[in-house]
C-alpha cells in the first residue's frame, strides 16, 4: 500500500483532462494547480525525512507496484499526446484557452514523459530503458538519455557538467547552456562509444543516430496525418517539457562544485553535490526526484529506494516553489546564495 501514495501524480493529467474538455479559465488548471496550490500547500505540510530500515527496504526493493506505477504512466502519457491532437484543433478556441491547452501538455511532457523517462532510463534491463526511451520521445528530449547516465552523472557539480548551474547563472541562460551542450555532448559520447567498439558513427547502434530518426519520424507523421498547426502546437509543448527539466537541473545543483586532489582530478560524488527538498507533494508528484543527493550517490537505485540523508544540503520549500523562485533571479540569488555560504 506505501507505494500508492506514487499514485498522487494522477492529478495531473486528471487536471490536464478538465483543461482539454473545458474552456475559459479552467484551461489553466494544470498550471495553477501545480504552480499555485502546489507551492502554498508544501508550507503547510510538515516535510519527511524518514527512511525505510533494512528490512522494510529489502521488501520494498521487491515490490513490484512501483514499477508497475510507472508503467501505467506510459499509455496515459501516450493516449494524452493523441488527446492534444484532436482537442488543440477545436474550433472557436481563443487564444487564451489555446495557450492554457498547450502548457499542459508541457507539463505532462516533462513530468510523465521526461521525469518517468528518467526514472526508467536508469533501469538495469532493455525493456525498462525502452519504456524511458519513448516516453523521452513524447517529449522530444531522446538525447537526454544517454547524456544524463554517460555525461551527467559522471560531471556533475563540475564546470565540464552542461547541467550544474553556476554560481549567479541565470536560469534563463542556463536553459540554452545546458540543452544544447547535453545534445552536442550526447552526440559526442555516442560517437565515442561507437569509435571504442570498432564502428562507425553511422551505425545502427549509435542510439542518438537512431533518436534523431525517431523524432523526425514522430514530426513527419504529425503533419501527414494532422497539420502543420498541429506541429506547431506539439512543438511549443515539448519545448515548455524541457524547459520544465531544465528547471529542475538549475534547482538540483546550483552552485554546488566537487573539489580537486592534489592529481588535479575531482573528488567522487558525494551526497553534498545536489540540493534536496524533503517536502511531502512534490516529493511524490515527482516519484522522489527531489531526494537528489542518493540518486548521484546511487544512480541505479529505484526511486522509492532513495534516502533523506543529514549531510544533504535542502532547499526551503519544494521543487515547484523553488523553480518559480529560480524564475526570479534576484528573490532566487538572494535566496540560495546564503545557503551556499552556508555548506
Amino acid at each position: 500500500m506505501k507505494s500508492l501514495k506514487f499514485l498522487t501524480v494522477l492529478l495531473l493529467p486528471i487536471s490536464v483532462y478538465i483543461a482539454f474538455t473545458f474552456n475559459g479559465f479552467l484551461t489553466f488548471l494544470p498550471l495553477l494547480l501545480f504552480f499555485g496550490v502546489v507551492p502554498v500547500l508544501e508550507f503547510f505540510f510538515t516535510p519527511t525525512s524518514g527512511n525505510f530500515n533494512k528490512e522494510q527496504e529489502k521488501i520494498e526493493k521487491e515490490n513490484k507496484m512501483y514499477t508497475y506505477i510507472l508503467y501505467l504512466m506510459i499509455p496515459i502519457q501516450i493516449y494524452f499526446l493523441f488527446f492534444f491532437f484532436e482537442v488543440i484543433q477545436e474550433l472557436n478556441l481563443t487564444y487564451a484557452e489555446l495557450t492554457g491547452r498547450i502548457i499542459g501538455m508541457g507539463l505532462m511532457c516533462g513530468t510523465l514523459g521526461i521525469n518517468i523517462g528518467h526514472e526508467l532510463g536508469h533501469r538495469n534491463n532493455r525493456f525498462d530503458e525502452f519504456l524511458g526511451e519513448i516516453l523521452l520521445l513524447s517529449s522530444l528530449d531522446t538525447h537526454f538519455l544517454p547524456y544524463h547516465n554517460a555525461g551527467h552523472h559522471l560531471n556533475v557539480a563540475t564546470p565540464n557538467d552542461a547541467a550544474t548551474a553556476r554560481k549567479n547563472e541565470w536560469i534563463y541562460t542556463f536553459w540554452i547552456r545546458s540543452h544544447f551542450t547535453s545534445y552536442m555532448q550526447a552526440w559526442q559520447l555516442e560517437n565515442k562509444r561507437m569509435k571504442l567498439s570498432n564502428r562507425s558513427w553511422f551505425h545502427i547502434q549509435n542510439r542518438m543516430l537512431i533518436y534523431t530518426l525517431a523524432n523526425i519520424i514522430l514530426l513527419v507523421s504529425i503533419v501527414y496525418f494532422y497539420n502543420t498547426f498541429v506541429l506547431v502546437c506539439f512543438l511549443v509543448a515539448a519545448i515548455i517539457g524541457i524547459l520544465l527539466l531544465e528547471s529542475v537541473n538549475y534547482i538540483e545543483h546550483y552552485g554546488l562544485l566537487r573539489k580537486k586532489n592534489e592529481n588535479g582530478r575531482y573528488e567522487k560524488v558525494k551526497r553534498t553535490h545536489s540540493w534536496n527538498s524533503d517536502h511531502v507533494i512534490g516529493k511524490l508528484m515527482l516519484f522522489n526526484l527531489s531526494r537528489h543527493s542518493d540518486h548521484h550517490y546511487h544512480g541505479s537505485k529505484h526511486y522509492q529506494l532513495l534516502k533523506s540523508l543529514p549531510e544533504s544540503p535542502q532547499m526551503p520549500t519544494g521543487y515547484p516553489g523553488m523553480v518559480i523562485a529560480a524564475l526570479i533571479p534576484p528573490l532566487w540569488f538572494s535566496i540560495m546564495n546564503k545557503k551556499l555560504e552556508e555548506i
